[in-house]
């Protein structure tokens, strides 16, 4: 999953070049508050674009292709994510990560918006799938609750602001998160959903430092990436095989 600010319409096709099986527009922590309405305009206007050239092409060819990959967009919680999804949602978005995720009632509220924009959009109930992203002490140990909350497909951890919560460095070979990812694992496993996404590397990261993160985390159960640097894509995808 490649991470594109949402207010850097440059980068969202560039995003598939790469290889990427979803790009995730930031709306979230990417973009100040004052700059959101922009930045939802922005997106909306790409995805309106995007849906209507695949359409021309779809409808000029004799088989059809197949499209680019997965679009999600991470929203805060709360009222501004509830904005995000009634302006983007009917514009063939596949899901939405959740920053900041706090609690199972949280996204139960959110399961709501988003059931009324797909009748608004005339899309299927439920076609909207929710990523909660656990980036606290109090989500990852209410991890088992929140996996099992509506609409959610998979958790992904967000462990650099966990990290900051709890005071933690993390050393080479990364032991210091090793209860939190098994934890987040375990309670996905249990609820019977997909398996985690392994969470983003720190800043600076040496590229052989990152596969042999990224093959850990692979062993260790989750299945994918989240990545903010394009070069690492090709990384994940020979890991993830």
């Amino acid at each position: 999953m490649l991470f594109v600010p949402g207010d850097s319409p440059e980068r969202f096709a560039s995003a598939w070049r790469v290889g990427a099986d979803a790009v995730v527009i930031d709306l979230a922590d990417a973009i100040p508050p004052q700059n959101k309405d922009e930045a939802r305009k922005t997106v909306r206007s790409w995805l309106e674009a995007t849906r209507e050239e695949a359409t021309r092409e779809e409808a000029t060819r004799e088989e059809a292709t197949p499209g680019e990959g997965a679009v999600w967009i991470r929203i805060n919680p709360g009222e501004l994510g509830h904005r995000d999804v009634h302006a983007l949602v009917g514009q063939a978005v596949t899901g939405v990560c959740v920053a900041g995720t706090a609690s199972a009632s949280q996204l139960a509220a959110l399961a709501t918006v988003l059931a009324e924009a797909e009748e608004a959009h005339g899309l299927r109930l439920g076609s909207i799938a929710v990523a909660p992203v656990l980036d606290t002490a109090a989500a990852v140990l209410g991890a088992a609750e929140i996996a099992r909350a509506p609409r959610v497909s998979r958790l992904q951890l967000g462990e650099a602001a966990l990290c900051d919560q709890l005071g933690v460095e993390l050393g080479p070979d990364e032991r210091e998160m090793h209860l939190a990812r098994s934890l987040v694992v375990l309670a996905s496993a249990a609820a019977g959903i997909e398996p985690p996404v392994a969470p983003l590397s720190p800043p600076g990261m040496s590229p052989d430092a990152f596969r042999s993160s990224t093959e850990a985390l692979r062993r260790l159960g989750f299945r994918g990436r989240a990545c903010v640097d394009p070069r690492q894509v090709a990384v994940v995808n020979e890991v993830f095989v």
